[in-house]
């Protein structure tokens, strides 16, 4: 044991060394303050709280300081972004409808009623929709990354993976904090929460976000939005928790208001015939014919509640949440027409503008109500077999309005209007096996039947630029049987290997964007059948700590979104086939007594596998008779269809092959506190934003790092701290609009400010 020991320490060391980039998200803080050690991880992603080592699947946490890190600049749940490996997050819409994608599986679609594979659970509770997917992070325990399908304890579309975040829950004990930060551009970032014990069976926790900034893009023309990208995000969660004898209860309200801008859509700057910004860009600079606007409201309550008995315990989970949404935006991200008759732009040197029509629109959800009842049995005896078994019940009603605007009218009036409403409902039954084969072998395994169905309609009204289309319905069902089987082997107290196979599944989906169009799209269900195995190991006398995970994938009938080409419009297709296979690679240690590193490293192969499927691409490369030497330039094969091109053989849209993270951390004594220097950086390889292949819409290779320099004292009580993220101020296009004119959407530009916490 003492050679395979020493053999595991010295790869801990050769891994420490080979990758000098990675993670922020690791416990780099982990180590105990008497014994120099790293803690060992638990997390609750099989309903069970387990060492991290004795699960089979591979899992990447997130603790309170690197989250309070990362979110110094006030940025929302997309600094979370490459932090692990095979993570990425993004949106569109900007502090609102987060995408997210877990080994390259994703969803690129806008459409508010759009379905994602990865799932998310907020302290117990599925959120669905992306109007919920974005509630701020703040005064969270701690948030898992469970890659590879969920299907049989987490029911709702989650084939890629889940992301579960658990926040602080009341205790017994009198404390609190409140976290001011300052920063450029008028940033202002508050955190408080305050936990108060209420007798002998009650306590209570209250917890607040308020972020603020300015806005930083001004735009110079008239009639039209003149400054953009400032946000005012306000969030409130409530807890109670209550204890008597054999029965626990934990209450949750929870609320969040946002107003602000949509995404800034940047007409013309990729320089044509490459992915790098145009000669003569400045961020600050948007001149734009359109309005902008953005608010987002929602509210919610839980009621999580446990019976301890002989040997089992009963869980009731219920849940309430609700939204509201608007956003309104310039989508050709410039001025003018040709097809109007407006000059247009704008233009850059050597970069002449072309917007072939003005497309000013809005996209809202008055309506928004999830409704979810998960009923769970499971036993707590010591004995080598371990079970669960539940019920889950899942209801959603939503309605989605789309608008126009007539951009060369006076007050650019509403002109076009379409509406969807989808009700959802979906139950499932579902049971899992633990056993211990022997001390050191134990398999798992689960079962789960899921039925789903939607009722579904859109329409549109008539208007002088639309005629009316009658509503369109769509009642499209699914049932479903998810399973997994594992195993963990533990070779050492402190080594362990697993391996896992797992399904996942996707309940159809629908795509019913009529404001442009007078069909709408369907997708069937998809289903994902994944290998996984690897090794979890705490080595060098627990100072250091190594995971590797190696997986391949397949996904039948996957569900994408393809472009229209020349319209703003979406569609739904399903490709017979994907495929991926890559690894992960985790790795946090103490290198000396006062310096602390981790490293994360990914790898993500992946292929749509389909010889037949073909797209529309951009829509402006049509306009040569507008304007020559326009347009992008796709690189893909010419489809069946003049003007498609065939998709088979690309990557996943938005799938980087390679992730990685790195953090670095030195603390020493100073008077009676203490001083610390910390530095994270994340790195991401250049992917495809869409189906197809363009020059101009493959995303460059991007590094951003973080720098922040704190002092501590009082036994930790107090903590002052500069800070700045992106801090070479990397500056690019990370997706696009690809109906006009070579349209970007720009990274995170760099900030920096102080912070001061206080805690009691």
């Amino acid at each position: 044991m003492k050679k395979k020991t020493i053999k595991l320490s010295l790869l801990a060391v050769a891994v420490t060394a080979a990758f000098p980039m990675q993670s922020a998200h690791s416990q780099v803080n982990d180590a105990t303050a008497n014994s120099g050690q790293l803690q060992a991880v638990i997390v609750t992603g099989a309903r069970r709280s387990e060492n991290i080592k004795e699960v089979p699947q591979s899992i990447s946490t997130f603790n309170p300081e690197t989250l309070d890190t990362l979110s110094a600049s006030g940025q929302d749940i997309r600094a979370l972004s490459g932090r692990v490996p095979s993570l990425n997050i993004e949106s569109d819409f900007g502090r609102t409808f987060p995408r997210f994608y877990i080994r390259g599986l994703g969803n690129t679609d806008f459409d508010l009623n759009a379905s994602q594979p990865v799932g998310l659970v907020y302290d117990d509770v599925v959120q669905e929709s992306p109007m919920l997917k974005g509630f701020p992070v703040f005064d969270i325990e701690q948030v898992e990354v469970l890659r590879g399908p969920q299907g049989t304890l987490f029911g709702r579309n989650s084939p890629a993976g889940v992301m579960k975040f658990d926040s602080v829950k009341p205790g017994k004990r009198f404390e609190g904090y409140a976290n001011v930060g300052i920063g450029n551009n008028g940033a202002v970032n508050v955190e408080a929460a305050v936990n108060s014990p209420m007798g002998p069976d009650w306590s209570m926790r209250a917890a607040v976000l308020m972020q603020r900034a300015n806005d930083r893009v001004h735009n110079p023309l008239p009639d039209a939005t003149k400054d953009l990208e400032g946000y005012d995000d306000k969030a409130v969660r409530i807890q109670a928790a209550y204890k008597n004898g054999g029965f626990n209860g934990l209450f949750n309200v929870h609320g969040r208001d946002y107003k602000g801008t949509a995404t800034t859509f940047r007409a013309n700057i990729i320089k044509r015939g490459t992915n790098e910004l145009v000669d003569g860009f400045d961020a600050s600079y948007y001149p734009t014919d359109g309005y902008n606007s953005q608010t987002l409201q929602s509210s919610g309550a839980s009621a999580r509640l446990r019976w301890d008995l002989d040997g089992y315990t009963v869980h009731s989970i219920t849940a309430y949440d609700t939204a509201k949404f608007y956003s309104r935006g310039d989508v050709d991200g410039g001025f003018g027409s040709r097809f109007g008759g407006k000059p247009d732009g704008p233009s850059y040197p050597g970069q002449p503008s072309l917007i072939p029509f003005d497309a000013q629109t809005a996209d809202g959800m008055p309506n928004l109500k999830q409704t979810t009842q998960e009923f769970r049995v499971q036993s707590t005896t010591k004995d080598a077999l371990q079970w669960i078994g539940g019920l889950y019940y899942f209801n959603e009603t939503l309605q989605v309005d789309s608008f126009n605007y007539d951009t060369f009218a006076p007050g650019d009036p509403q002109n076009g209007y379409a509406v969807q409403h989808q009700d959802t409902t979906s139950w499932a039954a579902f049971g899992s096996l633990n056993y211990a084969v022997t001390p050191d072998l134990k398999i798992r395994g689960g079962l789960r039947y899921t039925d789903d169905k939607k009722k579904f309609d859109a329409s549109r009204d008539a208007s002088a630029a639309f005629t009316k289309l009658a509503p369109i319905t769509a009642n499209p069902e699914a049932t479903d049987w998810s399973w997994d089987l594992g195993a963990n082997y533990t070779l050492s107290k402190d080594v362990s290997v697993f391996t896992r196979v797992a399904t996942g599944y996707r309940a159809p989906s629908i795509q019913g964007r009529i404001l442009f169009a007078d069909t709408i799209s369907q997708a069937t269900a998809e289903k994902a059948l994944s290998f996984e195995a690897g090794f979890k190991a705490d080595v060098l006398d627990k100072t250091a700590r190594i995971s590797g995970t190696v997986f391949s994938y397949t996904v039948k009938d996957l569900q994408l979104t393809a472009g229209s080409g020349a319209v703003n419009q979406n569609r739904l297709v399903n490709a017979k086939e994907a495929v991926g296979q890559g690894f992960e690679l985790d790795a946090q240690a103490i290198i000396a007594r006062d310096w602390k590193t981790s490293i994360g490293l990914s790898y993500n192969d992946t292929e749509i596998k389909d010889a037949t499927l073909f797209v529309s691409p951009c829509g402006n490369a049509n306009f040569q008779f507008l304007q020559a030497n326009t347009g992008c330039t796709v690189t893909s094969k010419p489809g069946p269809v003049a003007g498609t091109v065939l998709i088979g053989g690309n990557p996943l849209p938005r799938a980087p092959k390679w992730v990685a993270n790195w953090t670095l951390k030195y603390t020493t004594s100073v008077g009676n506190g203490d001083l610390y220097v910390l530095t994270d950086w994340a790195y991401k390889d250049e992917y495809n934003m869409f189906l197809y292949e363009a020059k101009e819409y493959r995303a460059k290779r991007s590094l951003e790092g973080g720098l922040r320099v704190g002092y501590s004292w009082a036994d930790g009580r107090y903590e002052v701290a500069v800070y700045g993220r992106n801090i070479t101020n990397q500056q690019q296009v990370v997706a696009a609009i690809d109906f006009d004119n070579l349209t970007g959407i720009l990274n995170e530009p760099r900030s920096y400010g102080v912070q001061f916490k206080a805690s009691f």
